[in-house]
């Protein structure tokens, strides 16, 4: 039988709300493990990544989870974060819808570059802002650089125009949003459960729009790694409840860990 849910956000729990929408950020990665600017650069999972990734699997099992369909973006955390999930809950035969729109920011002349470091050098007060204010990109990389995606294979079908050489969270939205409207949206409207694997920031691109997030409050939200929240609608796309799925103790110390990360 489905567990109950968390208390609804809205209006009262609902037996005829929509498909079920889970998002899952991606295991730490090993650019994570050594506190750099990650974005768009292509790093694995590190050996703490791959638990909290195959983990994943078998807590979403036992909240009574089967997919219909799954998202990724196009890095390899993230589909190998969704892989090692799925194939915990003996579905990684499931379709995977794999795109460039769910990536992480791209952190322009950041990325690569230690972020307590990056502090020190250029101070905290504009760290913070290139790091987290809504509107501000970091410094771009042009396109001669090994950091800019057109010299990345993987991008090598899309208009040069279309990919970024810096982003700020505002960025993202813009083509998260459309993504989640034009192809995520429908499925769950069509009564289908979804996992969405993606990122820190396009998923925090997404908790804004569906929990109304403030510009200013959005900056201060920190998504644990490998910790599944669940979400139900209503007939209107309005959010019925949302819940993390899993350890309540282990849930609190990831994101714990990401604010730290943060802050350094």
């Amino acid at each position: 039988d489905e567990p109950c849910f968390a208390l609804p956000m809205g209006s009262a729990y609902d037996e005829n709300v929509l498909g079920k929408l889970v998002l899952l950020r991606h295991g730490q990665s090993t650019w994570n493990e050594l506190n750099l600017f990650t974005g768009w650069h292509d790093v694995p999972l590190s050996a703490q990544g791959e638990q909290e990734a195959a983990a994943a699997g078998p807590t979403m099992a036992a909240a009574g989870l089967v997919f219909d369909v799954a998202h990724t973006s196009l890095l390899t955390r993230a589909v190998m974060t969704c892989h090692l999930a799925l194939s915990g809950m003996g579905q990684v035969w499931l379709p995977v819808n794999r795109t460039w729109l769910l990536n992480e920011r791209h952190y322009g002349a950041l990325q690569g570059l230690d972020k307590k470091e990056t502090t020190e050098r250029h101070g905290e007060e504009l760290t913070y802002i290139w790091r987290r204010s809504f509107d501000v990109p970091p410094p771009p990389v042009d396109t001669s650089s090994p950091e800019h995606p057109v010299n990345d294979r993987r991008y090598r079908l899309l208009d040069p125009s279309l990919l970024p050489g810096t982003e700020c969270l505002k960025d993202v939205v813009a083509r998260v949003l459309p993504y989640w409207n034009d192809s995520i949206v429908p499925q769950l409207r069509d009564n289908q459960t979804v996992l969405v694997t993606a990122h820190g920031n396009s998923l925090r691109a997404l908790v804004m729009h569906l929990e109304g997030i403030s510009q200013a409050d959005i900056a201060e939200l920190n998504i644990p790694t490998g910790a599944p929240k669940r979400y139900t609608f209503n007939d209107d796309m309005s959010v019925a409840s949302a819940e993390y799925l899993g350890d309540v103790a282990a849930i609190e110390a990831a994101a714990a860990a990401v604010a730290k990360q943060a802050s350094a």
